[in-house]
């Protein structure tokens, strides 16, 4: 794929880590193979995710074509970046035609990303995952990476101010591929599941002592944080999507 602007904003990006004074922390890069289609599931805990989830196959000199929700590709600046980039638009009333076109993608020797959570954890933990990851690898023929980072919800995520203070260290943490073939999707995704929450705790162990104070917000509960526990960040999401069910609504009684 011809890419002009990927390029120039990886640079620009790196540039604006060093402004900030960010540290990275990053493992299993050499896991992401320098030719030939691979699949990466990334977790999901902010929304600078997409910027830094690419890094995880930069030292094997790859870019990455992330799999994005439609309303991304609807904005009026950040769709035309996101086509520049190749990036995959996802329509979940639509899943199917983003599915195949990772597939194309892949077959066609490109590293693809997906974010399995399909929303940002608020827990900060891996949560429940959907399927579609296996079956869009075993359908490529591909291996699936297991991709942790961990840092990026400090910056911005939900229910909290934006943070771009300097300082921060940001994790990137590869696991071991997956072969999936999709002859039981429920069980290789359980097994995804596993592979990123060990990496999850790698990530948390490694992580600078000096930036993890007890009972820190973007710590996880079970790690002695105070970020919701998993069950409450799904009460949480269900609150949510009821409230944009109800302004849906209201719009649509309005019109």
């Amino acid at each position: 794929m011809l890419d002009l602007t990927y390029p120039a904003v990886i640079a620009t990006a790196k540039l604006s880590f060093r402004a900030l004074g960010q540290r990275f922390q990053m493992t299993g890069t050499e896991q992401v193979p320098r030719t030939g289609g691979v699949l990466l599931a990334v977790n999901h805990v902010g929304y600078v995710d997409y910027v830094y989830g690419g890094l995880a196959a930069n030292p094997s000199g790859r870019y990455v074509r992330f799999m994005a929700k439609k309303e991304i590709f609807d904005h009026p600046v950040g769709g035309p970046v996101m086509r520049s980039f190749h990036h995959i638009e996802v329509d979940r009333g639509e899943g199917a035609a983003s599915a195949a076109k990772a597939v194309e993608y892949l077959r066609q020797g490109e590293a693809v990303g997906i974010f399995p959570e399909a929303t940002i954890s608020r827990s900060f933990e891996i949560k429940e995952l959907k399927t579609g990851a296996v079956r869009i690898a075993a359908m490529a023929g591909v291996p699936l990476l297991p991709v942790v980072i961990y840092g990026t919800h400090r910056m911005w995520t939900k229910d909290h101010p934006r943070d771009f203070s300097r300082g921060k260290t940001i994790g990137v943490h590869v696991g071991a591929p997956l072969h999936p073939t999709a002859a039981d999707p429920v069980a290789e995704t359980a097994e995804l599941h596993e592979s990123m929450k060990a990496l999850l705790d790698k990530a948390i162990d490694l992580y600078p002592e000096d930036e993890k104070p007890a009972g820190a917000w973007w710590i996880p509960a079970r790690r002695g944080g105070s970020a919701p526990t998993l069950e409450e960040a799904e009460r949480l999401d269900a609150e949510e999507k009821r409230a944009r069910a109800a302004k849906r609504a209201e719009k649509r009684r309005a019109s």
